[in-house]
Protein backbone atom coordinates (compact mmCIF):
# COMPACT_ATOMS: atom_id res chain seq x y z
CA UNK A 1 0.00 0.00 0.00
CA UNK A 2 1.54 3.13 -1.18
CA UNK A 3 1.04 6.22 1.34
CA UNK A 4 2.18 9.75 0.40
CA UNK A 5 1.94 12.97 2.38
CA UNK A 6 -1.00 15.15 1.28
CA UNK A 7 -0.24 18.95 1.99
CA UNK A 8 -3.81 19.54 1.96
CA UNK A 9 -4.57 17.50 4.97
CA UNK A 10 -1.21 17.36 6.35
CA UNK A 11 -1.24 13.69 6.61
CA UNK A 12 -0.23 11.11 5.20
CA UNK A 13 -2.73 8.94 3.30
CA UNK A 14 -3.32 5.70 1.30
CA UNK A 15 -3.20 6.51 -2.54
CA UNK A 16 -5.44 5.52 -4.38
CA UNK A 17 -5.78 6.45 -7.91
CA UNK A 18 -9.15 7.66 -9.22
CA UNK A 19 -8.65 5.00 -12.36
CA UNK A 20 -7.68 1.48 -11.12
CA UNK A 21 -4.01 1.41 -12.78
CA UNK A 22 -3.63 5.01 -13.76
CA UNK A 23 -1.62 8.19 -12.36
CA UNK A 24 -2.72 11.24 -13.68
CA UNK A 25 -0.01 14.06 -12.68
CA UNK A 26 0.47 17.34 -12.97
CA UNK A 27 3.93 18.94 -11.70
CA UNK A 28 4.35 22.80 -12.16
CA UNK A 29 7.26 23.52 -14.59
CA UNK A 30 9.62 26.67 -14.84
CA UNK A 31 8.87 30.37 -16.25
CA UNK A 32 11.28 30.46 -18.64
CA UNK A 33 13.53 33.84 -18.49
CA UNK A 34 16.34 32.42 -17.27
CA UNK A 35 18.70 28.96 -16.44
CA UNK A 36 17.33 26.96 -13.94
CA UNK A 37 18.69 27.35 -10.43
CA UNK A 38 19.63 23.90 -8.60
CA UNK A 39 16.93 24.21 -6.39
CA UNK A 40 14.82 24.07 -9.03
CA UNK A 41 16.60 20.76 -10.04
CA UNK A 42 15.37 19.42 -6.75
CA UNK A 43 12.19 19.80 -7.14
CA UNK A 44 12.15 18.54 -10.72
CA UNK A 45 14.42 15.25 -10.08
CA UNK A 46 12.16 14.38 -6.77
CA UNK A 47 9.21 14.27 -8.92
CA UNK A 48 11.20 12.35 -11.79
CA UNK A 49 11.65 9.70 -9.37
CA UNK A 50 8.05 9.58 -8.14
CA UNK A 51 6.90 9.29 -11.59
CA UNK A 52 9.36 6.57 -12.37
CA UNK A 53 8.45 4.77 -8.64
CA UNK A 54 4.97 4.76 -9.17
CA UNK A 55 5.63 3.44 -13.30
CA UNK A 56 7.78 0.69 -11.39
CA UNK A 57 4.99 -0.53 -9.41
CA UNK A 58 2.96 -0.64 -12.27
CA UNK A 59 1.06 2.14 -12.51
CA UNK A 60 0.40 3.52 -16.30
CA UNK A 61 1.46 7.41 -15.30
CA UNK A 62 0.63 10.55 -17.55
CA UNK A 63 2.75 13.08 -16.46
CA UNK A 64 1.79 16.84 -17.43
CA UNK A 65 4.61 19.68 -16.77
CA UNK A 66 3.90 22.99 -18.10
CA UNK A 67 6.39 25.85 -19.35
CA UNK A 68 5.17 29.63 -18.69
CA UNK A 69 6.67 31.14 -21.44
CA UNK A 70 4.37 34.70 -21.29
CA UNK A 71 5.04 36.14 -17.71
CA UNK A 72 6.83 39.23 -16.21
CA UNK A 73 9.76 38.61 -15.50
CA UNK A 74 10.32 37.02 -19.46
CA UNK A 75 9.42 41.03 -20.29
CA UNK A 76 11.39 42.05 -18.38
CA UNK A 77 14.28 40.07 -19.69
CA UNK A 78 12.96 40.54 -23.19
CA UNK A 79 13.26 44.31 -21.91
CA UNK A 80 16.80 44.31 -20.76
CA UNK A 81 18.16 42.28 -23.81
CA UNK A 82 16.45 44.37 -26.30
CA UNK A 83 15.04 40.99 -27.54
CA UNK A 84 10.90 39.67 -27.93
CA UNK A 85 9.36 37.82 -24.72
CA UNK A 86 9.02 35.01 -27.85
CA UNK A 87 12.72 35.15 -28.36
CA UNK A 88 13.61 34.87 -24.51
CA UNK A 89 11.10 32.02 -23.85
CA UNK A 90 12.61 29.96 -26.40
CA UNK A 91 16.10 30.29 -25.64
CA UNK A 92 15.40 29.64 -22.00
CA UNK A 93 13.21 26.76 -22.79
CA UNK A 94 15.49 25.05 -25.04
CA UNK A 95 17.75 25.26 -22.11
CA UNK A 96 15.46 24.12 -19.82
CA UNK A 97 14.75 20.97 -21.71
CA UNK A 98 18.53 20.24 -22.49
CA UNK A 99 19.43 20.76 -18.45
CA UNK A 100 16.68 18.14 -17.74
CA UNK A 101 18.47 15.52 -20.16
CA UNK A 102 22.03 16.41 -18.92
CA UNK A 103 20.15 15.33 -15.58
CA UNK A 104 18.88 12.69 -16.73
CA UNK A 105 14.90 13.76 -16.13
CA UNK A 106 12.78 11.86 -18.55
CA UNK A 107 10.31 14.32 -20.55
CA UNK A 108 7.20 14.58 -19.57
CA UNK A 109 4.35 12.61 -21.13
CA UNK A 110 2.85 16.35 -22.55
CA UNK A 111 4.66 19.37 -21.58
CA UNK A 112 2.03 22.41 -22.73
CA UNK A 113 3.91 25.79 -23.04
CA UNK A 114 1.19 28.73 -21.86
CA UNK A 115 1.22 30.95 -25.23
CA UNK A 116 -0.17 27.85 -27.17
CA UNK A 117 -2.96 27.31 -24.50
CA UNK A 118 -5.04 30.56 -24.60
CA UNK A 119 -7.62 29.79 -25.69
CA UNK A 120 -8.72 27.31 -23.37
CA UNK A 121 -7.60 30.61 -20.45
CA UNK A 122 -10.25 32.55 -22.06
CA UNK A 123 -12.81 29.91 -21.80
CA UNK A 124 -11.70 29.36 -17.89
CA UNK A 125 -11.56 33.05 -17.34
CA UNK A 126 -14.74 33.81 -19.05
CA UNK A 127 -16.33 30.53 -17.13
CA UNK A 128 -15.54 32.23 -13.74
CA UNK A 129 -17.29 35.28 -15.18
CA UNK A 130 -20.24 33.97 -15.89
CA UNK A 131 -20.33 31.95 -12.70
CA UNK A 132 -19.90 34.81 -10.27
CA UNK A 133 -16.29 34.24 -9.20
CA UNK A 134 -14.50 36.83 -11.74
CA UNK A 135 -14.86 40.21 -12.56
CA UNK A 136 -13.87 42.83 -14.97
CA UNK A 137 -12.48 45.83 -14.50
CA UNK A 138 -10.60 48.37 -17.01
CA UNK A 139 -9.45 45.29 -19.38
CA UNK A 140 -7.84 43.41 -15.94
CA UNK A 141 -9.97 40.53 -15.05
CA UNK A 142 -10.04 39.40 -11.07
CA UNK A 143 -10.54 36.40 -9.47
CA UNK A 144 -12.98 37.35 -6.50
CA UNK A 145 -11.35 35.48 -3.42
CA UNK A 146 -14.60 35.76 -0.82
CA UNK A 147 -16.58 34.06 -3.10
CA UNK A 148 -14.84 30.79 -2.91
CA UNK A 149 -15.64 29.99 0.63
CA UNK A 150 -12.44 27.31 0.91
CA UNK A 151 -10.16 29.19 0.09
CA UNK A 152 -7.05 28.79 2.13
CA UNK A 153 -7.34 25.31 2.63
CA UNK A 154 -4.32 23.96 0.83
CA UNK A 155 -1.88 26.70 2.88
CA UNK A 156 -4.01 26.36 5.95
CA UNK A 157 -4.11 30.45 5.94
CA UNK A 158 -7.58 32.14 7.02
CA UNK A 159 -8.57 34.49 4.70
CA UNK A 160 -9.50 37.17 7.28
CA UNK A 161 -6.04 37.52 8.34
CA UNK A 162 -4.16 37.44 4.57
CA UNK A 163 -3.03 40.78 3.56
CA UNK A 164 -2.78 41.34 -0.51
CA UNK A 165 0.76 40.96 -2.25
CA UNK A 166 0.28 38.05 -4.61
CA UNK A 167 2.99 37.79 -7.04
CA UNK A 168 0.27 39.07 -10.02
CA UNK A 169 -0.11 42.32 -8.46
CA UNK A 170 3.40 43.32 -7.27
CA UNK A 171 4.72 42.60 -10.10
CA UNK A 172 2.21 44.89 -12.71
CA UNK A 173 3.45 47.89 -10.81
CA UNK A 174 0.91 50.52 -11.86
CA UNK A 175 -0.53 53.18 -9.63
CA UNK A 176 -3.68 52.75 -8.39
CA UNK A 177 -4.32 49.17 -9.67
CA UNK A 178 -5.28 48.78 -6.36
CA UNK A 179 -8.92 51.13 -7.15
CA UNK A 180 -9.51 48.61 -9.77
CA UNK A 181 -10.08 45.82 -7.47
CA UNK A 182 -13.29 45.35 -5.38
CA UNK A 183 -10.88 43.34 -2.13
CA UNK A 184 -7.20 44.00 -1.77
CA UNK A 185 -7.22 39.92 -1.81
CA UNK A 186 -8.60 39.81 -5.47
CA UNK A 187 -6.09 38.35 -7.70
CA UNK A 188 -5.58 38.81 -12.01
CA UNK A 189 -6.69 36.11 -13.67
CA UNK A 190 -6.40 38.12 -17.36
CA UNK A 191 -3.87 41.43 -17.45
CA UNK A 192 -5.27 44.09 -20.26
CA UNK A 193 -2.12 44.77 -22.48
CA UNK A 194 0.58 47.26 -21.92
CA UNK A 195 2.76 49.10 -25.24
CA UNK A 196 5.23 46.55 -26.02
CA UNK A 197 4.18 43.79 -24.26
CA UNK A 198 2.78 40.16 -25.71
CA UNK A 199 -1.04 40.18 -26.10
CA UNK A 200 -4.04 38.24 -27.24
CA UNK A 201 -7.10 39.43 -28.11
CA UNK A 202 -9.68 38.81 -25.51
CA UNK A 203 -13.73 39.28 -25.01
CA UNK A 204 -12.46 42.03 -22.17
CA UNK A 205 -9.87 43.76 -25.04
CA UNK A 206 -6.19 42.58 -25.89
CA UNK A 207 -4.14 41.04 -22.87
CA UNK A 208 -2.22 38.16 -21.33
CA UNK A 209 -3.08 35.54 -19.06
CA UNK A 210 -1.97 36.22 -15.26
CA UNK A 211 0.27 33.22 -13.72
CA UNK A 212 -2.25 31.16 -11.70
CA UNK A 213 -4.65 30.47 -14.61
CA UNK A 214 -2.50 28.98 -16.58
CA UNK A 215 -1.72 25.71 -14.85
CA UNK A 216 -5.72 25.41 -14.05
CA UNK A 217 -6.51 25.53 -17.61
CA UNK A 218 -3.46 23.16 -18.76
CA UNK A 219 -4.14 20.39 -16.26
CA UNK A 220 -8.07 20.55 -17.11
CA UNK A 221 -7.02 19.82 -20.71
CA UNK A 222 -4.98 17.12 -20.13
CA UNK A 223 -5.51 15.17 -17.45
CA UNK A 224 -9.46 16.89 -16.70
CA UNK A 225 -10.71 17.12 -13.44
CA UNK A 226 -10.13 15.61 -10.48
CA UNK A 227 -6.67 14.04 -11.37
CA UNK A 228 -4.41 12.44 -9.13
CA UNK A 229 -1.05 14.16 -7.78
CA UNK A 230 -0.78 17.66 -8.05
CA UNK A 231 3.17 18.63 -7.11
CA UNK A 232 5.48 21.15 -7.28
CA UNK A 233 7.81 23.01 -5.24
CA UNK A 234 7.28 24.10 -1.17
CA UNK A 235 7.31 27.68 -1.91
CA UNK A 236 4.00 27.15 -4.62
CA UNK A 237 1.95 26.60 -2.42
CA UNK A 238 0.54 29.93 -1.36
CA UNK A 239 -0.45 31.64 -3.26
CA UNK A 240 0.18 29.45 -6.66
CA UNK A 241 -1.45 26.75 -5.71
CA UNK A 242 -3.89 27.75 -3.34
CA UNK A 243 -5.13 29.91 -6.33
CA UNK A 244 -5.14 27.24 -8.92
CA UNK A 245 -7.62 25.28 -6.49
CA UNK A 246 -9.98 28.22 -6.15
CA UNK A 247 -10.31 29.02 -9.86
CA UNK A 248 -10.43 25.51 -10.89
CA UNK A 249 -13.12 24.47 -8.11
CA UNK A 250 -15.08 27.39 -8.54
CA UNK A 251 -15.28 27.49 -11.97
CA UNK A 252 -16.29 23.67 -12.56
CA UNK A 253 -18.07 22.70 -9.09
CA UNK A 254 -15.69 19.78 -8.37
CA UNK A 255 -12.52 18.76 -7.11
CA UNK A 256 -9.31 19.56 -8.41
CA UNK A 257 -6.28 17.48 -7.72
CA UNK A 258 -6.67 14.72 -4.97
CA UNK A 259 -3.08 14.06 -3.46
CA UNK A 260 -1.09 17.23 -3.12
CA UNK A 261 2.71 16.63 -3.24
CA UNK A 262 5.87 19.29 -2.58
CA UNK A 263 9.37 19.05 -2.18
CA UNK A 264 11.27 21.18 0.25
CA UNK A 265 13.95 24.01 0.10
CA UNK A 266 17.31 23.43 -1.06
CA UNK A 267 20.02 25.18 1.20
CA UNK A 268 23.77 25.82 0.03
CA UNK A 269 26.48 25.10 2.91
CA UNK A 270 23.50 25.65 5.32
CA UNK A 271 22.39 28.47 3.84
CA UNK A 272 19.13 30.09 1.97
CA UNK A 273 20.32 30.54 -1.84
CA UNK A 274 19.91 33.74 -3.04
CA UNK A 275 22.20 36.00 -5.36
CA UNK A 276 22.78 38.45 -2.71
CA UNK A 277 24.62 35.89 -0.52
CA UNK A 278 26.67 34.87 -3.61
CA UNK A 279 25.69 31.27 -3.64
CA UNK A 280 23.34 30.96 -6.63
CA UNK A 281 24.08 28.25 -8.66
CA UNK A 282 22.35 27.46 -11.89
CA UNK A 283 22.15 23.73 -12.64
CA UNK A 284 24.22 23.89 -15.77
CA UNK A 285 27.06 25.02 -13.54
CA UNK A 286 26.48 22.66 -11.02
CA UNK A 287 26.73 19.54 -14.05
CA UNK A 288 29.69 21.14 -15.76
CA UNK A 289 31.80 19.53 -13.15
CA UNK A 290 29.53 17.06 -11.26
CA UNK A 291 28.54 13.88 -12.87
CA UNK A 292 24.85 13.85 -13.07
CA UNK A 293 24.42 10.43 -10.96
CA UNK A 294 26.37 11.90 -8.51
CA UNK A 295 23.77 14.71 -7.88
CA UNK A 296 20.60 12.47 -8.35
CA UNK A 297 22.97 10.64 -5.39
CA UNK A 298 22.77 13.41 -3.28
CA UNK A 299 19.22 14.49 -3.47
CA UNK A 300 18.01 10.77 -3.03
CA UNK A 301 19.82 10.26 0.43
CA UNK A 302 17.15 13.02 1.80
CA UNK A 303 13.90 12.50 2.09
CA UNK A 304 11.82 15.14 -1.15
CA UNK A 305 9.83 16.82 1.65
CA UNK A 306 12.81 17.44 4.06
CA UNK A 307 14.95 20.77 3.16
CA UNK A 308 18.34 19.79 2.02
CA UNK A 309 22.08 20.74 1.81
CA UNK A 310 24.32 21.07 -0.93
CA UNK A 311 27.68 21.37 -0.77
CA UNK A 312 30.69 20.40 -2.42
CA UNK A 313 31.24 18.22 0.62
CA UNK A 314 28.18 16.58 0.47
CA UNK A 315 28.69 16.24 -2.93
CA UNK A 316 32.19 14.17 -2.30
CA UNK A 317 29.72 12.28 -0.12
CA UNK A 318 27.97 11.45 -3.07
CA UNK A 319 30.36 10.40 -5.15
CA UNK A 320 32.00 8.00 -2.76
CA UNK A 321 28.53 6.52 -2.11
CA UNK A 322 27.96 5.99 -5.96
CA UNK A 323 31.11 4.30 -6.03
CA UNK A 324 30.28 1.87 -3.31
CA UNK A 325 26.84 0.86 -5.68
CA UNK A 326 28.85 1.02 -8.82
CA UNK A 327 31.96 -0.48 -7.74
CA UNK A 328 29.83 -3.81 -6.89
CA UNK A 329 28.08 -4.10 -10.00
CA UNK A 330 31.36 -4.01 -11.82
CA UNK A 331 32.66 -6.48 -9.93
CA UNK A 332 30.08 -8.66 -10.44
CA UNK A 333 30.37 -8.44 -13.80
CA UNK A 334 34.10 -9.54 -13.18
CA UNK A 335 33.39 -12.18 -11.11
CA UNK A 336 30.25 -13.73 -13.75
CA UNK A 337 32.54 -13.31 -16.48
CA UNK A 338 35.50 -15.27 -15.28
CA UNK A 339 34.02 -17.85 -13.30
CA UNK A 340 35.88 -21.03 -12.77
CA UNK A 341 34.81 -25.02 -12.46
CA UNK A 342 35.12 -25.51 -8.78
CA UNK A 343 33.03 -25.84 -6.13
CA UNK A 344 30.93 -22.75 -5.04
CA UNK A 345 32.50 -20.77 -2.05
CA UNK A 346 29.23 -18.89 -1.54
CA UNK A 347 26.11 -18.68 0.24
CA UNK A 348 23.97 -18.96 -3.10
CA UNK A 349 21.24 -19.17 -0.80
CA UNK A 350 21.92 -16.07 1.59
CA UNK A 351 22.51 -14.18 -1.80
CA UNK A 352 18.57 -15.29 -2.84
CA UNK A 353 17.41 -14.39 0.16
CA UNK A 354 18.99 -11.05 -0.02
CA UNK A 355 17.51 -10.21 -3.17
CA UNK A 356 14.22 -11.05 -1.75
CA UNK A 357 14.50 -8.75 1.22
CA UNK A 358 15.83 -6.01 -0.68
CA UNK A 359 12.87 -6.12 -3.08
CA UNK A 360 10.60 -5.97 0.10
CA UNK A 361 12.95 -3.51 2.12
CA UNK A 362 13.14 -1.10 -1.18
CA UNK A 363 8.99 -1.25 -1.49
CA UNK A 364 8.45 -0.67 1.97
CA UNK A 365 10.94 2.20 2.05
CA UNK A 366 9.19 3.50 -0.82
CA UNK A 367 5.75 2.88 -0.67
CA UNK A 368 6.15 5.25 2.52
CA UNK A 369 5.90 8.53 0.90
CA UNK A 370 8.62 7.56 -1.53
CA UNK A 371 11.55 7.43 1.31
CA UNK A 372 14.27 7.22 -1.18
CA UNK A 373 16.87 7.84 1.87
CA UNK A 374 15.21 4.56 3.38
CA UNK A 375 15.36 2.67 0.34
CA UNK A 376 18.67 3.40 -0.17
CA UNK A 377 20.04 2.29 3.20
CA UNK A 378 18.89 -1.20 2.48
CA UNK A 379 20.89 -0.64 -0.76
CA UNK A 380 23.51 -0.01 1.07
CA UNK A 381 23.20 -3.11 3.36
CA UNK A 382 22.59 -5.59 0.48
CA UNK A 383 25.87 -4.14 -1.19
CA UNK A 384 27.60 -4.83 2.14
CA UNK A 385 26.43 -8.74 2.10
CA UNK A 386 27.55 -9.38 -1.43
CA UNK A 387 30.86 -7.64 -1.08
CA UNK A 388 31.82 -9.69 1.97
CA UNK A 389 30.21 -13.00 0.07
CA UNK A 390 32.42 -12.46 -2.89
CA UNK A 391 35.75 -11.94 -0.68
CA UNK A 392 38.75 -12.71 -2.56
CA UNK A 393 37.03 -16.05 -4.08
CA UNK A 394 37.35 -17.59 -6.96
CA UNK A 395 33.30 -17.60 -8.16
CA UNK A 396 32.26 -20.90 -9.35
CA UNK A 397 30.10 -20.89 -13.08
CA UNK A 398 27.28 -22.92 -10.77
CA UNK A 399 27.17 -18.90 -8.70
CA UNK A 400 26.44 -17.19 -12.00
CA UNK A 401 22.95 -17.04 -11.87
CA UNK A 402 22.47 -15.90 -8.10
CA UNK A 403 24.86 -13.08 -8.82
CA UNK A 404 23.29 -11.86 -11.68
CA UNK A 405 19.80 -11.75 -10.06
CA UNK A 406 21.78 -9.83 -7.33
CA UNK A 407 23.21 -7.49 -10.14
CA UNK A 408 19.72 -7.31 -12.24
CA UNK A 409 18.05 -5.82 -8.64
CA UNK A 410 20.64 -3.42 -7.98
CA UNK A 411 20.49 -1.78 -11.12
CA UNK A 412 16.64 -2.12 -11.48
CA UNK A 413 16.98 -0.15 -8.25
CA UNK A 414 18.93 2.15 -9.16
CA UNK A 415 17.15 3.04 -12.68
CA UNK A 416 14.21 3.87 -10.31
CA UNK A 417 16.11 6.49 -9.16
CA UNK A 418 17.71 7.55 -11.90
CA UNK A 419 20.50 6.48 -11.88
CA UNK A 420 21.94 4.10 -15.08
CA UNK A 421 24.90 1.83 -14.03
CA UNK A 422 23.83 0.19 -17.43
CA UNK A 423 24.34 3.19 -19.31
CA UNK A 424 27.72 4.04 -18.03
CA UNK A 425 26.91 6.63 -15.77
CA UNK A 426 28.86 6.31 -12.62
CA UNK A 427 32.02 5.52 -15.46
CA UNK A 428 34.74 7.57 -17.13
CA UNK A 429 35.66 6.52 -20.75
CA UNK A 430 39.15 5.31 -20.55
CA UNK A 431 41.30 8.15 -22.63
CA UNK A 432 42.76 7.57 -25.71
CA UNK A 433 46.04 7.77 -24.88
CA UNK A 434 46.33 4.34 -23.92
CA UNK A 435 45.56 2.86 -27.51
CA UNK A 436 49.52 4.90 -28.02
CA UNK A 437 50.84 3.72 -25.31
CA UNK A 438 49.53 0.06 -26.39
CA UNK A 439 51.11 0.65 -29.38
CA UNK A 440 54.13 1.79 -27.80
CA UNK A 441 54.25 -1.45 -26.49
CA UNK A 442 53.85 -2.80 -29.47
CA UNK A 443 50.94 -5.44 -27.96
CA UNK A 444 47.55 -3.28 -29.87
CA UNK A 445 47.09 -1.89 -33.05
CA UNK A 446 43.20 0.16 -33.25
CA UNK A 447 41.87 2.70 -31.56
CA UNK A 448 39.45 1.09 -29.25
CA UNK A 449 41.00 2.13 -25.72
CA UNK A 450 39.06 -0.71 -23.92
CA UNK A 451 40.55 -3.33 -26.42
CA UNK A 452 43.66 -1.81 -25.63
CA UNK A 453 43.41 -1.83 -21.89
CA UNK A 454 42.80 -5.44 -22.33
CA UNK A 455 45.32 -6.30 -24.77
CA UNK A 456 47.66 -4.62 -21.89
CA UNK A 457 46.34 -6.46 -19.38
CA UNK A 458 47.09 -9.75 -21.26
CA UNK A 459 50.65 -8.26 -22.28
CA UNK A 460 51.23 -8.35 -18.48
CA UNK A 461 50.05 -11.59 -17.76
CA UNK A 462 52.02 -13.32 -20.56
CA UNK A 463 55.01 -11.48 -18.97
CA UNK A 464 54.97 -12.01 -15.55
CA UNK A 465 54.31 -15.63 -16.78
CA UNK A 466 57.44 -15.93 -19.04
CA UNK A 467 58.89 -14.48 -15.77
CA UNK A 468 59.62 -10.88 -17.80
CA UNK A 469 59.38 -8.37 -14.82
CA UNK A 470 60.69 -5.50 -16.94
CA UNK A 471 57.66 -5.37 -19.02
CA UNK A 472 55.21 -6.42 -16.38
CA UNK A 473 56.04 -2.91 -14.44
CA UNK A 474 56.02 -0.91 -17.14
CA UNK A 475 52.50 -1.87 -18.39
CA UNK A 476 51.66 -1.65 -14.85
CA UNK A 477 53.40 2.01 -13.91
CA UNK A 478 52.16 2.91 -17.46
CA UNK A 479 48.60 2.42 -16.75
CA UNK A 480 48.88 3.34 -13.01
CA UNK A 481 50.05 6.68 -14.60
CA UNK A 482 47.04 7.19 -16.70
CA UNK A 483 44.11 6.85 -13.49
CA UNK A 484 44.13 2.55 -13.66
CA UNK A 485 44.24 0.64 -10.89
CA UNK A 486 45.14 -3.36 -11.49
CA UNK A 487 43.70 -5.72 -8.76
CA UNK A 488 45.71 -9.19 -8.85
CA UNK A 489 42.96 -12.01 -8.41
CA UNK A 490 42.93 -15.57 -8.36
CA UNK A 491 40.43 -15.08 -11.55
CA UNK A 492 43.03 -12.85 -13.16
CA UNK A 493 43.69 -9.06 -13.38
CA UNK A 494 40.86 -6.61 -12.58
CA UNK A 495 40.83 -3.19 -13.48
CA UNK A 496 39.37 -0.08 -12.44
CA UNK A 497 39.55 3.43 -13.57
CA UNK A 498 39.43 6.94 -12.45
CA UNK A 499 39.85 10.32 -14.58
CA UNK A 500 42.48 12.44 -13.09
Amino acid sequence: MIKVYNTQTRTKEEFKPIDEGKVRMYVCGPTVYNYIHIGNARTFISFDIIRRYLTWRGFDVTFVQNVTDVDDKIINEANRTGRTAAEVAAEFTEAFINDMHKACVADPTVRPKATEEIPEMIELVQRLIDTGHAYEAEGDVYFSVRSFPQYGKLSHRDVDEMESGHRDLRADGVAGIGDRKRDPLDFAVWKAAKPGEPSWESPWGQGRPGWHIECSAMSKKYLDLPFDIHGGGADLVFPHHENEIAQSEAAYGQGFANYWIHSGMLQINSEKMSKSLGNFLLLRDVLETTKPAVLRMLMIQTHYRSPLDFSEERLKESEAALDRIAGLVKRLDWAIGNAQDVESPIDAAAIEAGVRKLDDDFTASMDDDFNTAGALGSLFAFVADVNAQLGDKTVSKEDVDVLASARAKIVEIMDVFGVMLDAGEADCEYPQEVCDFAAELGVFEGSDPVAAVDALLQARADARKNRDFQLADKVRDGLTGMGFTIEDTPQGARVTFEAR
